[in-house]
């Protein structure tokens, strides 16, 4: 079964995306094509929204299910006008909330994400280059100021992980690949040895390891299930040996890795 799911806000459409994915995540026997429409902030774009949700229904022959957060109200009137099955996030959840306060919403548009917000935004931002800047045991000598430093084989995912602490939590992550010399010492590489309460390990099934390899480095030693199956058990050996906490990355997004790690470190937002 497939359905088409549009996304619609006045902004950019990450906080409407965030929460619509969220709920139709749960609904895993349902195929859906995901449309995002950022920025409907005019009754004109509502209109060619609305066409365009309407033309979904007749392909699809079925209701789209349309999820918006529109601050105006004639604008939104606009869309709940369409053929799609609505859900009005900040109908249904900020009616209730006004009740409970006493208080009616600002409904400002782009609060959710405000860069006026200037120290949040300006720790992401640093945090964020402290990433780029520490990738791939780049700058080993800046490591006093990460607030953690993942390590693990090469493409086990160090890198879109740092990238996502910085950008969500606003923390410094720097990462350091373990080579196969690394593993052959069998020992921890001199420069993690004075940032050893900072590291954390990643770790990846050997199959799914050589998938990703051999899109990078087709039928390669680099790339092969025997080299791949090698690394991975020796990094393990080298964490359990040297107590390092680490986790397996296969089978989880980006997110949820990120997630785990901040909960299992104990390492806390930096960006509030």
């Amino acid at each position: 079964m497939k359905r088409t799911a549009f996304f619609i806000s006045d902004g950019t459409g990450i906080t409407v995306e965030g929460l619509g994915h969220s709920l139709l995540a749960q609904f895993e026997t349902i195929e859906f094509e995901h449309v995002t429409l950022p920025y409907i902030d005019t009754l004109a774009k509502a209109a060619d929204a609305v066409e365009r949700i309407n033309q979904a229904c007749k392909t699809d022959g079925v209701r789209p299910i349309v999820f918006d957060t529109i601050v105006n109200k004639e604008i939104r009137d606009v869309i709940a006008g369409s053929d799609g099955f609505n859900v009005d996030v900040f109908d249904t959840f900020l009616a209730p909330l006004e009740q409970e306060f006493g208080h009616k919403s600002s409904y400002t548009v782009g609060k959710t994400h405000s860069i006026h917000q200037s120290d949040t935004y300006s720790r992401r931002i640093e945090a964020v280059n402290y990433a780029l800047d520490n990738d791939d045991g780049a700058r080993t000598q800046r490591y006093d100021e990460a607030d953690i430093i993942l390590i693990g084989v090469s493409r086990s995912g160090k890198t879109p992980t740092c990238l996502y602490l910085a950008l969500q939590y606003g923390v410094k992550a720097a990462n350091y690949p373990i080579t196969e010399e690394d593993l052959y010492d069998s020992k921890l590489p001199s420069a993690l040895q004075p940032h050893r309460h900072k590291l954390f390990g990643l770790t990846i099934e050997p199959e799914r390891l050589a998938l990703i390899r051999n899109e990078r480095r087709p039928n390669s030693r680099y790339a092969s299930l025997k080299q791949c199956q090698m690394e991975v058990e020796e990094v393990e050996q080298l964490y359990q040996r040297e107590r390092i906490p680490f986790l397996n990355s296969t089978e989880c997004s980006i997110e949820e890795i990120s997630t785990r790690i901040m909960m299992q470190t104990g390492l806390k937002r930096r960006t509030r």
